[in-house]
């Protein structure tokens, strides 16, 4: 039997809920909406802002 690291130990013991899953795949949508060249100064300010307290919900 194999001992499992400190490291895997922690990530296996640290619940990770489906909300968390989802919070950071809606950051991920943002990031890369703000790629789009289309986006107007206006909406891009408004998704950096939103982006900003997502982050600090997740606590990036």
């Amino acid at each position: 039997m194999q001992k499992k690291s400190p490291e895997t130990q922690t990530v296996s013991s640290s619940k990770y809920t489906c909300n968390e899953y989802r919070e950071e795949m809606i950051l991920l949508a943002f990031r890369q909406k703000l790629h789009n060249p289309d986006l107007s100064r206006k909406e891009k300010e408004k998704l950096e802002k939103e982006i900003t307290e997502l982050e600090n919900k997740i606590g990036f």
